[in-house]
């Protein structure tokens, strides 16, 4: 090696040893900057210490956090909060959190926050990720809180470890939250959906989202005399009669099931019930999200009393003898009915367009349905007033309202309202605007607007709103309400006026 590159290679040699040394200073000072706090908070090496856990689903982020904020405005208690930088990037131990923190970041961060919903319009800030350390009196214990990264989906829990010179304290304060979570929970008393929540929508608490409780008035629930005193009985009667009923042995769990074609009110009566079912914990299910029946269980057996409402049940509940043997979602229907304890105040609601596919063991054992209720097509009286109920908020000046009622035998309460509100579009379109004069709907419009939902250019429609269908031809099965096929074998039938909503007959 000549002199030149014995020169260099010596220059080289003296360059990493500095750059060593800087390293070994700066992780020296790193080393200091986080266990050093925590060390001086907790007045121990807190490497020896032991870290106690707790864990929690992602939708009870909230939850820890109203816990939390709670326990922390005790009487006598104090707290720091610290940011960690970088903490996303670590999934392992709090201890194995603090060996990282000293080796590669050295520093601490600002705290992160995330909105989350407390209801329909309210929310809080949400800790992701930070270390609080918190004193009462003469004990001292550090508390680091860790919620699943959004980028990384729900799919990890939230993770709360505490450590401190008592264990015991460090025990004590992770079950007065647990505790907490369940006494301060934002979901009692609510109405939630289970199901894959708008990242975007602040009502949404990861897969639970926050409905408005609705408000319909009695008035605005328009079945027959015997329907709607067998829904009272079997929702608020027994509700009413709680602790005498428990007194006697008997069971507070109660299955209803409303069936009958699209349109005739089944959800609307559901909406009303729940509407006064105020001091009830509602838990919606429909279409994808049934498959969520066993986290909806779960959630209304913890808040009780509720309410789980289950629409179109007959997309998870089919006869076993229209597959192969049932799904794993009818069974976890069943179980979860079954499953609740003798004295649960939990009640279910469960819709159907198709009450001939039903599985027969939703109704074969007690606590699942004890009530099978159809909601049928409305008579002339109910007629009559549809037409008074969806012609609120216009000036209906009918002068013979019986012909309406006449020609419209046979369809839903669906059907009412979407001619009500034809019958208004057309009275808005023939008049010059106004803002402020209310629309002013005659016998003329109303019958326009029979004779078009009722024209054959508009028969899909006609029957999607449960018109009377007046094509001859054949349904696919399943689709009796688009035609006038009926099940059961009893073939091709007309629809006949009664007092509690008409009949089908077969028209030999």
């Amino acid at each position: 090696m000549n002199e030149e590159s014995q020169g260099f290679a010596n220059e080289f040699v003296r360059f990493m040893r500095e750059m060593h040394q800087i390293v070994e200073l700066d992780e020296g000072a790193r080393r200091s900057t986080l266990r050093t706090m925590l060390d001086e908070f907790l007045g121990v090496d807190s490497s020896a210490l032991p870290v106690v856990s707790d864990a929690y689903e992602p939708f009870e982020h909230v939850n820890v956090q109203v816990a939390l904020n709670a326990y922390l405005e005790g009487e006598g208690r104090t707290h720091e909060l610290v940011g960690i930088a970088g903490g996303y990037r670590h999934d392992g131990s709090f201890s194995d959190l603090l060996e990282v923190h000293i080796q590669r970041l050295g520093r601490s961060g600002s705290v992160e926050y995330r909105n989350l919903p407390t209801g329909p319009h309210d929310t809080i800030p949400c800790i992701m990720f930070g270390l609080l350390l918190i004193s009462e009196g003469g004990r001292r214990v550090a508390l680091l809180l860790r919620a699943p990264n959004p980028n990384h989906g729900m799919r990890h829990r939230i993770e709360l470890e505490a450590t401190s010179a008592d264990e015991a304290w460090s025990r004590e304060l992770l079950e007065s939250l647990r505790a907490l979570t369940l006494e301060l929970n934002v979901f009692r008393g609510q109405v939630v959906s289970f199901g894959h929540g708008n990242e975007f929508d602040h009502r949404s608490a990861g897969p639970i989202v926050f409905f408005e409780r609705p408000d319909i008035q009695a008035d605005e629930l328009i079945l027959p005399a015997t329907a709607n005193a067998a829904i009272e009985a079997q929702v608020f009667g027994i509700e009413q009669r709680r602790d005498r009923l428990l007194a006697s042995g008997q069971h507070l769990k109660r299955g209803l099931l409303l069936h009958g074609p699209p349109g005739t009110g089944k959800t609307l009566t559901v909406r009303y019930l729940t509407g006064r079912l105020t001091g009830h914990t509602v838990v919606l299910l429909a279409g994808g999200n049934l498959g969520q029946i066993g986290a909806a269980c779960g959630l209304a057996r913890l808040l009780q009393p509720s309410v789980v409402v289950m629409e179109d049940v007959d997309l998870v509940a089919m006869e076993r003898s229209y597959g192969y043997g049932g799904g794993p979602v009818l069974f976890e229907v069943l179980n979860q009915m079954d499953g609740l304890e003798e004295d649960a105040n939990v009640v279910f609601l469960l819709t159907t367009n198709r009450a001939d596919l039903l599985e027969p063991a939703l109704a074969a054992r007690p606590g699942r349905v004890d009530l099978a209720l159809e909601i049928p097509l409305p008579d002339a009286g109910a007629r009559h007033q549809l037409v008074e109920l969806y012609g609120r908020g216009i000036d209906l000046r009918l002068e013979d309202p019986d012909r309406v009622v006449e020609r419209t035998v046979g369809v839903t309460a669906s059907f009412v309202k979407e001619l009500m509100r034809k019958a208004s579009l057309l009275a808005a379109l023939a008049t010059a605007e106004d803002v402020g004069e209310t629309i002013v709907v005659t016998d003329a419009e109303v019958n326009a607007a029979l004779d078009e939902l009722m024209s054959e250019e508009t028969s899909l429609t006609r029957r999607l709103l449960g018109g009377a269908a007046s094509d001859d031809s054949p349904s696919r099965p399943g689709t009796e309400w688009l035609g006038t096929y009926r099940p059961g074998g009893a073939g091709w039938t007309s629809y006949v006026e009664g007092s509690e909503g008409g009949v089908w007959v077969d028209p030999d």
